[in-house]
């Protein structure tokens, strides 16, 4: 079994994932991603292994309501209770931070 990636191969990856490596990550990631690749490949080896087999901690017997088609709740009577709303839209704080470059 090969011990690291070619040097095409950890470039291929770099630019699916739109990084840009110095030299030295390259070496680097020629042996630290030929190890993962090892790693993940172990998964294949192992006997048995069948979607079937998988256990889950619980049971699929989930009652769900059938959906039912209801009055419609008018806009000003739901922006009544919101804190803040910008016209038919309520306002929240920003959860996310905007990245760079996005």
């Amino acid at each position: 079994m090969e011990e690291k990636l070619t040097r095409e191969e950890v470039l291929h990856v770099a630019n699916l994932a739109r990084i840009k490596l110095t030299e030295e990550e390259i070496e680097k990631y020629q042996v630290e991603l030929k190890k993962l690749l090892n790693d993940v490949e172990k998964i294949n080896e192992v006997k048995g292994y069948d979607d079937e087999i998988l256990i889950a901690c619980w049971e699929d017997n989930t009652k769900l309501r059938k959906d039912e088609e209801g009055v419609m709740l008018d806009p000003k009577k739901a922006l009544e209770n919101a804190p803040s709303h910008i016209g038919n839209y309520i306002e929240v704080p920003v959860v996310i931070g905007e990245s760079e470059g996005a």
